[in-house]
């Protein structure tokens, strides 16, 4: 290594400009190998106190790789100082890991400090320094081979590993896509069956159709010879049938220790009652109010109901039908789950019943006749000639033996027929019906300012 050595590195140091990056770690690993072949360079500064921190960067293992915890930035300090343009590294498409990197850009910052040792050897000249630092520059060299091999490795083992989840997904793909193909022919088949089933639904429908416009044909036949009497008649078996229902109803309240009074309080307030025994008609205003509700809002198919001596077989045997779904709906809003728990200790009845099933029990059987005399007087005003129409009497009201009648038991007070002193109307107790030609009068309970309130 004489002065012709010396030259040489003195040119190589004047001429170097700074190089830009290869565009990956294989490339940075080649080109310091070849760099790093020169045993003997000159120095580029020629003071023996060289500041080592104003050329490179005193960086270990340690303080390799930064992080910023403040700003949350993550940052290859390395990168940064030896290659600035390559500093902003994407972390989803990094050549290799964190720790690899680290150990690369160490390992490269380890060389070129060993280099510089080398140099410095060199002035003033001695062979001793010279063999060390050459011995070091030799083994970062080897460590940077082991990196760049131990890189390659696994770049094969990612690409290998790429190709099979590649096959294994296209045979994924394949597997659904036969898949897809059975379930498309499935869709055809059930398509068409679909479509002859809507066809064959279409077809019953309008047989539907033409059977119900026969029944109610035949509805209207059996009909055809009643008339307001027959209807006046109708009107009063639902109002023995709903007194028959109170009847049980009552009894079992009593036998329940409700207090009656308060019951028939909450039912209609501020009543003037003729005797302590006519409160039972505020229970039965009650009953017919929740039976009457939403009348006359479609025709009524009998069918046999009216044949059998018990209508509850009826139900038995056929649970969904019209007057079914009639009892059902009635029943829920007749009888309150607290009345029917404390008849029974539980709501069996009601679940019975919400669920289409119909008891064979006293109180049900007594419910579902009364209800079959309301179905048929349903029935009876769709189908009646003249059309019928329904009306009630407002609490207050004064009565008017026109159009209103007072129940039974007030009958027996003469005095109403020819006493010219004003009764007011305490409750409706059944509601009246009006056809073209005639009227059903009201039944209702009315009161006069001598009457006292009793106690059942």
């Amino acid at each position: 290594m004489g002065l012709e050595s010396d030259k040489q590195g003195m040119e190589f140091a004047a001429s170097s400009k700074p190089l830009k990056p290869p565009a990956n770690i294989s490339e940075i690993v080649s080109k310091f190998a070849k760099v790093c072949k020169f045993r003997s360079i000159g120095v580029f500064y020629s003071s023996e106190n060289v500041d080592q921190s104003h050329v490179y960067p005193m960086i270990s293992g340690d303080n390799a790789r930064l992080l910023d915890e403040e700003s949350g930035e993550d940052v290859l300090f390395c990168a940064k100082k030896i290659f600035p343009e390559h500093a902003e590294v994407q972390k989803s498409g990094n050549l290799c890991a964190r720790v690899e990197l680290v150990q690369l850009f160490d390992t490269l910052l380890a060389l070129k400090i060993a280099y510089v040792k080398l140099q410095e050897a060199h002035i003033p000249y001695d062979p001793e320094k010279v063999r060390v630092a050459d011995e070091e520059v030799m083994l970062q060299i080897d460590t940077l081979g082991k990196i760049k091999k131990a890189y390659k490795e696994k770049q094969l083992k990612e690409a290998n590993a790429v190709s099979a989840g590649s096959a294994l997904f296209l045979a994924e793909v394949k597997v659904k896509e036969q898949q897809l193909e059975k379930l498309k022919s499935q869709a055809k088949i059930k398509g068409k069956r679909v479509a002859n089933l809507s066809k064959k639904l279409q077809e019953l429908e309008t047989k539907n159709k033409k059977l119900a416009e026969e029944i109610e044909e035949r509805e209207r036949e059996r009909f055809a010879g009643l008339n307001h009497y027959s209807l006046e008649n109708v009107v009063r078996a639902v109002g023995k049938a709903i007194h028959d229902f109170a009847k049980p109803l009552i009894a079992l309240m009593k036998h329940s220790d409700w207090d009656l009074d308060q019951a028939a309080y909450a039912i209609q307030s501020s009543v003037v009652y003729a005797k302590r025994s006519h409160k039972k008609y505020a229970f039965e205003a009650y009953i017919a109010r929740r039976m009457f509700q939403g009348f006359l809002q479609q025709p009524c198919f009998l069918g046999n109901i009216m044949k059998l001596d018990d209508p509850i077989v009826a139900l038995i045997e056929d649970p969904q039908s019209s007057f079914a779904k009639f009892c059902r709906a009635k029943y829920m809003l007749v009888v309150h789950p607290r009345m029917e728990e404390s008849f029974f200790g539980n709501l069996d009845h009601r679940n019975f019943v919400a669920n289409g099933i119909h008891p064979y029990t006293p109180l049900y059987r007594a419910f579902v006749r009364m209800a079959r005399c309301v179905w048929y007087l349903q029935a009876l005003i769709a189908y009646i000639e003249p059309e019928a129409e329904i009306f009630g009497v407002k609490q207050g009201t004064e009565f008017s033996d026109v159009y209103m009648e007072v129940v039974d038991e007030l009958k027996e007070y003469k005095t109403m027929d020819n006493d010219h002193q004003r009764y007011k109307v305490e409750f409706m107790v059944m509601p009246g019906f009006m056809l073209r030609g005639a009227l059903i009068r009201s039944q209702v309970y009315a009161s006069k300012g001598e009457f006292s309130n009793g106690r059942l």
